[in-house]
């Protein structure tokens, strides 16, 4: 047991309480998945569903947890950080000793004295040794590379991280910081499994901070699609989705209406395109929703547009389903349960045209020269590097136009000319 031990277990004590979730025994592996979206959502530190096991005992893990992880812990559960929960907080302890300590107080008095110019001494030296302990990025080792061409794909890291550490290491694939990999001090390898195309920046984090990062870029070799099976989605090639616009196979189709699970299509476009901020272009659309049946009632839709360093996520729904959905402009989440987003909800059932419009990080939704949606984000896009258009069930997308709207670009003009 580490020093701060029953102290760690009073702070996770006094979250569960906070969360109401029930006795952390029969939390089960979903739960610690909120449970660390939820840290970084209020405290901006990721700490890993796998680190938060170890700390509850469900990983056996025997070292102590990092200054970074208590300081996160004491955050969330209502502290300003580990050294106000240690101060507010008191540990029982029996002292069979006390007699022993008054009968010899002087001579403990004097071995303080002594021991007081060591600990200063020695502390000194170790706030000069802490200070330098900085991490220089550049002696960090970070690099990957994929093992195969094409879908389902692995990737594997190559990293020497030196000196370091911490109970709180992890390489975060992509955008989705709950898409962790998680390290132990001294690793040199880990290997990622990608299912979908896209360009992902992998990022190495120590305690919740970013200390190198790099790029990923994942084709999809013109258009393709998927059936969204978790956790491994069903592939189809170009030829099989798309001739003059894209639409999933009879048999497909069929497949779809015969699962008795909800199921996601999907069409993706990712590739070099030309050069095209993600924060001033025009995607013109014309999709419609093909399967309404069962589980598909709501005709959920969304259209997401990948950047070099984030992405934008458009969602669509009948009026009575809003409240399900929720918009992703970037670094800017609204929620249909926080936020009207009721005119999102478009009647799909017969095909609609759609323009996606960003200005200057201002982002317009509009459909039938209606304006369905307006927002702004703060951090950027990056350049465009990928398409995807999303169903629930299945649909169809006639038309689709991208084009920069400072250069007048197109970099895709696929379907049926409008």
């Amino acid at each position: 047991m580490y020093p701060d031990h029953k102290l760690v277990r009073k702070c996770l004590l006094q979250i569960e309480e906070n969360l109401g979730w029930g006795a952390s025994e029969n939390w089960h592996n979903d739960v610690f998945v909120e449970l660390s979206e939820r840290i970084q959502e209020k405290t901006k530190v990721l700490l890993s569903p796998v680190t938060l096991k170890r700390l509850w005992g469900r990983i056996d893990y025997q070292s102590a947890p990092s200054k970074t992880t208590l300081n996160t812990l004491a955050q969330f559960a209502g502290f300003q950080n580990w050294r106000d929960f240690k101060g507010r907080t008191s540990i029982k302890k029996q002292n069979p000793l006390a007699r022993i300590v008054s009968a010899n107080l002087g001579v403990i008095m004097l071995s303080a004295s002594v021991m007081t110019v060591i600990f200063i001494s020695f502390f000194s030296l170790k706030g000069t040794r802490e200070a330098s302990e900085v991490i220089d990025p550049s002696t960090i080792v970070f690099t990957s590379k994929p093992i195969a061409k094409g879908l389902p794909n692995s990737v594997v890291f190559d990293l020497d991280l030196g000196s370091i550490q911490s109970d709180s290491i992890h390489i975060q694939q992509y955008w989705d910081p709950t898409k962790t990999i998680d390290l132990n001090p001294g690793q040199k390898q880990a290997t990622g499994q990608y299912y979908r195309p896209g360009y992902f920046r992998a990022k190495l984090l120590v305690d919740g901070k970013v200390i190198k990062q790099h790029d990923l870029f994942i084709k999809s070799e013109g258009w393709m699609g998927t059936v969204d099976y978790t956790p491994i989605p069903k592939y189809l090639s170009n030829a099989d989705v798309f001739e003059n616009k894209l639409q999933m196979p009879s048999e497909i189709l069929e497949e779809i209406a015969q699962n008795k699970d909800p199921l996601m299509s999907t069409f993706h476009l990712v590739e070099d395109f030309p050069e095209i901020s993600g924060d001033d272009f025009l995607l013109e659309s014309t999709v419609q929703n093909t399967y309404r049946e069962k589980w598909a009632v709501c005709q959920n839709m969304g259209i997401i547009i990948l950047g070099t360093k984030g992405a934008l996520v458009i969602p669509f729904a009948i009026q009575g389903c809003v409240s399900e959905i929720g918009i992703m402009l970037n670094d800017v989440y609204l929620s249909g349960k926080e936020h009207d987003l009721s005119n999102l909800g478009v009647d799909l059932s017969v095909p609609r045209n759609l323009i996606i419009r960003v200005e200057n990080k201002r982002l317009t939704v509009s459909s039938e020269e209606r304006e369905l949606f307006s927002g702004s984000y703060n951090e950027s896009v990056g350049r465009i590097v990928g398409l995807r258009y999303r169903f629930l069930g299945a649909g169809q997308v006639l038309h689709c136009k991208l084009s920069d709207l400072q250069e007048n670009v197109v970099a895709v003009n696929d379907g049926a000319s409008e």
